[in-house]
């Protein structure tokens, strides 16, 4: 009974900040509202200002071009390099590791103005592509020490057959090793995804440009100097929210299972 109320509650407070921002979105006057959490009663016309009005469906589109291109590169590049990692070895092979492992420990805002001048001289700013690999730059140390324990979980043995069978290594790494890893490829996806969709500091300083605004970046302009639309601002993060739930249902399962085989073996 003890262990069901504890669920509740910490369900209850993990969905009250979701709650909050949707009947928030649906309220006619959400100023007015107070601390109740049932709305005073149901408008979409919060949701029309942010779709139509405002044009907020361009800075989603944006979002997903940056996400999941940063997804799929760092996913590509993190597999190759931790399967390097576990497999190989080479000189130097400790050092870079503990490299991988300092960036994570480098804050953000200490790199927005080296990496605004780099990406300056390189004529990158207003850069979809310059915000993706800056983007890497911060997913690719998570994803790259995440899958060296997946990979290093896989046994050799499975390898070493796949190979005796006449396979190459590519055959081997397409057959054997990468359904094995899939699970942890998964879930640094998630990771990957997340940091792409939810940054903020270095889209609003590398794009210059309004139409290649971010979600992020999008949501602050329905902040003024001295008032805020409340009820655009919470219709607007209702549908920042919705791709992160439909990527999180489409890959619970094997996220679920990457989370736990990590635990395991990582």
């Amino acid at each position: 009974m003890a262990r069901a109320v504890g669920v509740v509650v910490l369900l209850v407070a993990a969905l009250f900040p979701f709650l909050w921002m949707l009947t928030t979105a649906i309220d006619p006057n959400p100023l007015s509202r107070g601390a109740s959490l049932l709305p005073s009663g149901f408008t979409l016309d919060h949701f029309r200002t942010v779709l139509v009005d405002a044009g907020f469906l361009r800075y989603v589109r944006i979002s997903v071009i940056v996400a999941v291109s940063t997804v799929l590169i760092s996913g590509a590049i993190a597999l190759l390099a931790a399967v390097a990692v576990a497999r190989f070895r080479f000189r130097l092979r400790t050092a870079v590791l503990i490299l991988v492992l300092l960036v994570q420990m480098v804050p953000l805002e200490a790199l927005v103005i080296p990496l605004f001048l780099q990406a300056r001289s390189l004529h990158m700013l207003n850069s979809l592509l310059g915000l993706v690999i800056v983007y890497l730059a911060f997913s690719l140390p998570f994803a790259i020490w995440n899958l060296r324990g997946f990979v290093a979980a896989v046994p050799r043995e499975l390898e070493e057959a796949a190979y005796v069978d006449g396979a190459s290594w590519f055959r081997m790494f397409r057959s054997v090793l990468l359904p094995l890893v899939a699970p942890g490829l998964v879930a640094t996806s998630v990771f990957s995804f997340i940091t792409a969709w939810n940054e903020f500091i270095f889209a609003l300083t590398f794009m210059q440009d309004s139409g290649k605004y971010t979600v992020g970046v999008g949501l602050r302009t329905f902040f003024t100097q001295n008032t805020a639309d409340w009820g655009a601002i919470m219709a607007a993060s209702t549908v920042i929210a919705l791709p992160v739930v439909v990527f999180f249902v489409l890959v619970q399962r094997n996220l679920a299972a990457g989370v736990t085989a990590g635990a395991v073996k990582g």
